[in-house]
């Protein structure tokens, strides 16, 4: 049981039943932030500056430093933001930064009530982990020792996954995934123990793609996530919907993009019948039966 047709059906979006969320909310929408420990001894997991000639540079410092900034500074931009609005995201975090230098971005997260989902144990793509299945363990391990509440969900650096990711997940305790993109609503999938959920993630609203990768200015960023929204408000009066928003301090959370930020999650607190949440909450909210298809 390896390819997605073993793991899931076929389901059209239009053909389902209408599904219900709290509140009678056309949308709900939650927001990821990104925190990771970077290790200077490796190649860096994202370069801004590249190295002269092209060439792979360990130790990376400036790469390294940019990363670290969103730790030192970008990070608490972007707590204050959230808190300002009265609104909590969701922590994919490397389980290290519990146990690093960096704790206290972890534990300013915990106190703030923000869940956690598993990002790794440290950021190393799951296709060169040694053994998955212990690497996933040991972060499910970490973060439950850490807030003294099991994780739920997952999301893997660069969202990657093998074939058999799925089946080791579940197996390690984690309920639900942000590595597939592929619905508007939470799609159930099969493994080798307990079934997984797709958690629906809007990876082209993510920061690290769109300005890192494909070079748009925080304005451009700003116009999709409210033509995102906008359209998924105005579906959402027949069919609810979710959207996500995916942040890093180090790209958001600098002073020349935060105003942008901020400015997103007020166009879209200006509308009824929103329900924002975290991952987890949706979740337990698919899981529990109550949104059921009319």
């Amino acid at each position: 049981m390896n390819k997605p047709q073993d793991r899931f059906d076929y389901s059209a979006l239009p053909q389902r039943k209408r599904w219900k969320l709290p509140g009678d909310a056309r949308v709900a929408v939650y927001t990821v932030v990104n925190v990771e420990e970077w290790d200077i001894e490796k190649p860096v997991a994202r370069e801004y500056v590249s190295a002269p000639a092209g060439v792979v540079t360990v130790p990376n410092v400036p790469n390294w430093a940019w990363h670290e900034y969103g730790m030192r500074v970008g990070i608490w931009r972007l707590l204050d933001a959230l808190a300002e609005r009265n609104l909590k995201a969701s922590a994919a975090i490397n389980a290290r930064v519990c146990e690093g230098p960096d704790e206290a971005v972890a534990r300013a997260m915990h106190e703030r009530g923000w869940p956690f989902i598993g990002h790794g144990y440290a950021q190393v793509p799951v296709h060169l982990l040694n053994n998955q299945t212990e690497s996933f363990r040991k972060c499910f391990q970490v973060l439950k020792d850490y807030t003294g509440k099991a994780p739920k969900g997952w999301l893997g650096p660069g969202l990657h996954e093998t074939l058999d990711t799925l089946d080791k997940l579940a197996e390690a305790g984690f309920k639900f995934v942000c590595d597939w993109p592929m619905d508007e609503q939470p799609v159930v999938m099969k493994t080798s123990t307990s079934p997984i959920v797709a958690m629906p993630y809007n990876f082209e609203l993510s920061d690290l793609p769109m300005m890192v990768v494909h070079h748009h200015e925080s304005p451009v960023w700003l116009q999709r996530v409210i033509d995102q929204f906008d359209r998924l408000y105005q579906e959402g009066a027949t069919q609810p919907r979710v959207m996500s928003m995916s942040v890093h301090p180090y790209i958001t959370g600098v002073p020349h993009r935060i105003k942008y930020f901020e400015a997103a999650y007020d166009h879209i607190l200006r509308h009824e019948q929103v329900w924002f949440a975290t991952a987890d909450e949706i979740y337990d909210w698919f899981q529990s039966g109550q949104g059921s298809g009319e």
